[in-house]
């Protein structure tokens, strides 16, 4: 029995696990952010990193430790796992984020279309070839390291390497006064703007097939996948906070010739354009591509391994067939409409996926208390899940948690999980007394 892989394997797993993490949203927010944070980019930064860097590899880990998501969110209640989980992987799956990677794709392959073609039919020819392409990649979820590990993952890496590296040779300006909304607390906006990564949901999915190809390697081990695991997740946190800061050394430099951008896509290729020309331009093309292939391909494999065990009635491929063709069909409504819709939806999840997290890195403590589990993620829940129906559908309505402290930069969840960990906790002890 295998209980480790070597440093090569290692390497090829850690790529993998970046190229699933890294697509569009990891590319277009930090610009977006050191362009508009301008002098006051490195605590906002600091806050991004956070939930964009930090909290996923806490997420990685803390599922690594429980065996599966499924596992984790079963210490709450066993059905609370079922819908939770679910709803996790339609988020980050067909619902959001599978259809995100193509819509992006085309948005950045737009500009270099012929004059005069419909946009429409464009829009629709490419992501069918987009989402057959992913599909017959996905086919094979326990051998991505071939793929994405030795050859997309290293060009995308190579890639955006080139395109940082011509701002960090020839800066096109300085940094400029902040702007809204990093002029309020630029360390919480930042942190606010890394849920848009959905990297934390991310997390809480892709152990799953990142563990399947570590057993593909040879580590069969419980301590030995969960040690790859967390490794893995350790060096795509690092290889991600490390092009995050070039990213946003791009924005920080173009806010002088663009301070009206809302666009972080729109940044990179006005940043590559002035350094290399056409080449740049077709660059940024190529590596959007590539990042939101990536993640499409390692989405669809997660979410039709899941289903699959979850639902036995069709086999992995059906349902990642299903996957497929239900993203193309949404794909084609837009990006900014999926936009749109994912922010209330990822308002509702990702405190409750927070808390999830933080209390699965320290499980063994929270084992010992098991009442805080159901009463601190249910009250957060509670919380979280009203605020964004109200946030999506009914705006002008005064909700009863506006008065909570924090709700006004949209935490207003944190002091509600703190009080149900302290009833839970004082609950525990009481039962352990009558017992």
């Amino acid at each position: 029995m295998q209980n480790k892989l070597t440093s090569q394997q290692s390497l090829f797993v850690g790529v993998t696990l970046f190229s699933m993490f890294f697509g569009a949203g990891n590319l277009i927010l930090p610009p977006l952010l050191g362009l508009k944070a301008g002098v006051d980019t490195v605590p906002a930064m600091a806050g991004f990193l956070i939930t964009g860097i930090g909290l996923p590899m806490l997420g990685i880990i803390a599922v690594g430790l429980a065996g599966t998501a499924r596992n984790l969110a079963g210490r709450v209640h066993p059905l609370f796992a079922h819908v939770f989980v679910a709803a996790v992987y339609l988020a980050i799956g067909p619902c959001l984020a599978i259809p995100r990677t193509s819509s992006t794709s085309f948005e950045m392959l737009q500009p270099l279309l012929p004059a005069g073609i419909s946009l429409e039919t464009a829009r629709l020819a490419f992501s069918v070839i987009f989402f057959v392409a992913a599909y017959l990649l996905a086919l094979h979820p326990n051998a991505l390291t071939k793929l994405l590990g030795r050859i997309t993952g290293p060009a995308l890496i190579a890639l955006i390497v080139f395109v940082v590296a011509g701002s960090l040779v020839n800066p096109g300006g300085s940094p400029t006064p902040v702007q809204a909304p990093y002029n309020n607390m630029p360390v919480i906006q930042g942190f606010l703007v890394g849920y848009q990564t959905m990297d934390l949901l991310a997390s809480l999915t892709f152990g799953i097939v990142i563990a399947a190809n570590i057993r593909e390697l040879g580590v069969t081990g419980e301590s030995g996948l969960t040690r790859e695991v967390s490794r893995a997740g350790v060096f795509a946190g690092v290889l991600m906070g490390v092009i995050y800061c070039g990213l946003a050394y791009v924005g920080v430099t173009m806010a002088e010739s663009m301070p009206e951008a809302t666009n972080g896509a729109a940044i990179l290729t006005a940043a590559a354009t002035a350094h290399y020309g056409l080449i740049g331009t077709v660059a940024v093309a190529v590596i959007f591509l590539l990042a939101c292939l990536n993640v499409c391909i390692g989405l669809i494999s997660c979410c039709g391994t899941y289903f699959a065990d979850e639902f036995k009635f069709m086999p992995y491929r059906a349902w990642a067939l299903v996957f497929a063709a239900f993203s193309c069909v949404v794909s084609n409504f837009g990006l900014d409409a999926i936009l749109t819709f994912s922010v209330p939806l990822l308002n509702a999840l990702y405190p409750m996926a927070i808390v999830l997290v933080i209390m699965g890195a320290l499980h063994k403590l929270c084992d010992r208390f098991l009442l805080v589990w159901p009463l601190t993620v249910g009250i957060t829940g509670a919380v979280s899940v009203v605020t964004a129906v109200r946030d999506a559908f009914f705006p002008h309505v005064n909700l009863v948690f506006d008065i909570i402290p924090l709700a006004e930069i949209g935490m207003g969840w944190v002091l509600p999980a703190l009080f149900g960990l302290l009833v839970g906790f004082c609950l525990s002890l009481a039962k352990k007394d009558r017992s």
